[in-house]
């Protein structure tokens, strides 16, 4: 049964606690407990993280359900973790959110979303969206800096202090199950960004993927190295947001996660290559293989890179 995750502020936390996640979903085996009306239930938490070499080792990142990957300026890559079964005593480096967060977010229902602050051309859309907005502006007791690391690299986030007020989707947004006939064997798999290279090793023995990136495992500080059960590389169309969305001034990227693409889906050992859909930003996002088989994600934590098509 998930874990009752997301916190408010110390004052009123245990009422929060039960208003915000009674019924919340394991994203990890993808079990669900339901409203009264039979609706699944699933709030979320998600932290936008930091991942240049700075920022590594990350924390937190072994307890989220889904690690998701934004190309972002210059070719590197942050990430959006997202938690419902396990809450972290602390994540981080937290770092500030793009445009790509609001539509990929979106099929989570109403998600508390945790980062360090936005460009000016982006904080109205953040303002008006179907989130729990938590950047240090809304919640500054909940952040911290880590003197032991350079700025702007160092600050974390302690969840269990953070607002509130987190709905689940209509749908559940990835769907779990056994896995179709087909699928190719494989022992590893990369995916290349401009800047960044991830590579993922499949070990029979823990039935899991080995992250590394730039030739080194990821690890997490409080959970060391990290591994994912289901791998999808989601190719997307990315288009270039408003000027100004990054410190230099430069053109952030947008990865679109609307609409639908290729995909190569890693789990059990085996690459199956496909498409996915989602047809609007409150619908869930469904994987299928290339012969049309509805392609579910393995028990585990899932990682799921958004690669520019």
């Amino acid at each position: 049964m998930a874990r009752r995750v997301l916190a408010t502020t110390v004052a009123a936390a245990v009422v929060a606690v039960v208003a915000a996640v009674v019924g919340a979903c394991d994203l990890r085996t993808g079990g669900t407990d339901e409203a009264p009306d039979g609706t699944p239930t699933a709030p979320v938490l998600a932290v936008k993280i930091d991942n240049v070499p700075a920022a590594r080792p990350q924390t937190g990142l072994g307890a989220a359900d889904v690690v998701y990957v934004e190309p972002v300026e210059g070719g590197l890559t942050r990430l959006v973790a997202v938690f419902s079964a396990t809450l972290p005593d602390e994540v981080g480096p937290v770092r500030s959110a793009r445009r790509t967060d609001l539509d990929l977010l979106a099929q989570y229902g109403k998600p508390v979303l945790a980062y360090s602050g936005a460009a000016p051309e982006l904080l109205p859309a953040l303002r008006s969206a179907d989130l729990v907005n938590a950047s240090p502006a809304e919640a500054g007791s909940a952040f911290h800096r880590d003197r032991d690391r350079r700025a702007p690299h160092n600050l974390y986030v302690r969840p269990a202090e953070l607002p509130g007020g987190a709905t689940g989707p209509a749908e559940a947004p990835l769907l779990f199950g056994a896995a179709p006939e087909g699928g190719t064997p494989s022992a590893g798999h990369d995916v290349a960004y401009s800047a960044a290279h991830f590579g993922f090793t499949w070990s029979a023995p823990d039935g899991r993927w080995r992250v590394a990136m730039n030739g080194s495992p990821m690890t997490s500080t409080e959970s060391g190295p990290l591994t994912a059960a289901t791998v999808v590389v989601q190719r997307v169309v990315v288009t270039a947001g408003e000027t100004g969305e990054d410190a230099a001034g430069s053109a952030s990227p947008v990865a679109q996660t609307v609409g639908s693409g290729q995909s190569e889906v890693l789990r059990d050992g085996r690459v199956f290559a496909g498409t996915w859909s989602r047809p609007a930003p409150d619908a869930p996002t469904r994987f299928r293989t290339a012969a049309g088989a509805e392609l579910p994600l393995a028990a585990g934590p899932v990682w799921v890179l958004l690669v520019p098509a």
